[in-house]
């Protein structure tokens, strides 16, 4: 499929990791290998669903996609295909990146996974976080470089829209995103440098395999990453979101800051270092978008509202390109006024107090749109492998 300027458009496929709690408690449930297995024999979509580190979660894994319609329904199908497969062993598939509920989390069964935990100890084991992956298009690792430094400065408010966990084991954190700081404990998380060369990230990454610290390639578990075997650039840092139609968007700019990036490499984007870039994503994991995001032009606090329109106005060339502007307006200044879902999961505590409400309100809003993705078909292509 062709954009408006009649060049092909850059392909992009989402993995979404969900929670599974019990029908009945709401609880977090050890479900994840059974519904797996239950999935083969419940759905025809082209979502593949993939088991994670821990039982009480599940992955969907949604086929590229060449439009931001086209990423919405295959969202609302893999999260109905995870639900569906949840049901049968007794749960339910929700939208929420850490549990609101205290409870126990259970490793997966697998070689892996067993090795994971015993050289991450408690790291691992308290680790039960749920994160929004997005893959885009790249030609070669030369123009994923590129892209890589340039879009680095952005991650952060990215992270800001997407935040939707303020609860941990039964309390408010007082952050938008509390699965940013748990996941930041992982050794290889965070922001990576600015590279300025393929031989530059070449070199850290080799570094990094060097140290033996982690297992595999697949541990580099940086805000965002190259996947050379699916010659994507990966982007990591957003919390799973609470609605379909937030996460669609959020993968429309992810794009469309790869697009960006790639239309014109010769630009030298700014050599903010990561440690720097480190604080940028701790405030926005504390404050999501209801305060301020650091200003990637100024480096200095600004509204959060100022710092989402300045990433709009650098991407509106190609989201007009691909027809995707006016939704993707729409669904920013949604987010911007009534909230992400920190503040709808807050909203539903404050009604009674009661930690439960927060699991039934997401389970709603989680698969709200699920009749449309019944009734759209889908675009199949071959899903990205999950990691």
């Amino acid at each position: 499929m062709r954009d408006g300027r009649g060049r092909n458009k850059r392909k992009f496929g989402v993995e979404e990791e969900l929670l599974l709690v019990d029908a009945a408690t709401l609880r977090p449930s050890p479900l994840g290998e059974q519904a797996v297995v239950l999935h083969h024999g419940i759905t025809s979509s082209g979502s593949g669903l993939a088991t994670e580190l821990k039982q009480e979660q599940i992955e969907s894994v949604c086929p590229p996609q060449t439009t931001l319609e086209g990423q919405l329904q295959a969202i609302r199908s893999g999260r109905a295909a995870a639900d569906a497969a949840a049901q049968a062993a007794g749960g339910r598939a929700v939208a929420l990146a850490t549990s609101p509920v205290a409870a126990a989390s259970h490793f997966t069964s697998s070689a892996r996974f067993a090795m994971i935990a015993d050289r991450f100890g408690m790291t691992a084991k308290e680790q039960l976080t749920n994160g929004f992956h997005v893959h885009v298009e790249v030609s070669s690792i030369c123009e994923a470089v590129a892209a890589l430094d340039q879009i680095r400065v952005w991650l952060p408010t990215l992270l800001a829209l997407s935040a939707n966990s303020p609860f941990w084991q039964g309390a408010d954190t007082g952050f938008a995103s509390y699965r940013y700081q748990a996941w930041s404990r992982w050794p290889t998380s965070g922001p990576t440098e600015f590279f300025g060369a393929d031989t530059g990230y070449l070199n850290y990454r080799q570094s990094l395999l060097d140290t033996m610290v982690p297992l595999d390639q697949a541990m580099i578990y940086s805000d965002a990453r190259i996947c050379e075997h699916q010659s994507t650039l990966e982007v990591r840092i957003a919390d799973v979101c609470l609605e379909a139609e937030h996460a669609a968007v959020l993968a429309a700019i992810i794009r469309a800051l790869v697009e960006t990036a790639a239309r014109d490499p010769q630009i030298q984007p700014p050599g903010i270092p990561a440690s720097l870039l480190r604080v940028w994503s701790w405030e926005a994991s504390r404050s999501g978008t209801e305060g301020k995001l650091i200003h990637p032009r100024s480096g200095t606090p600004a509204p959060a509202a100022e710092v989402a329109r300045a990433l709009l106005e650098q991407l509106e060339p190609v989201l007009e390109d691909y027809g995707d502007l006016d939704q993707v307006r729409f669904e920013v200044a949604r987010i911007l006024r009534d909230g992400s879902g920190a503040r709808a999961q807050r909203q539903a505590f404050a009604s009674r107090g009661r930690i439960p409400d927060i699991v039934a309100m997401a389970i709603d809003r989680t698969h709200a749109g699920a009749a449309e993705a019944a009734a759209s078909p889908l675009s199949v292509g071959r899903a990205p492998a999950p990691d």
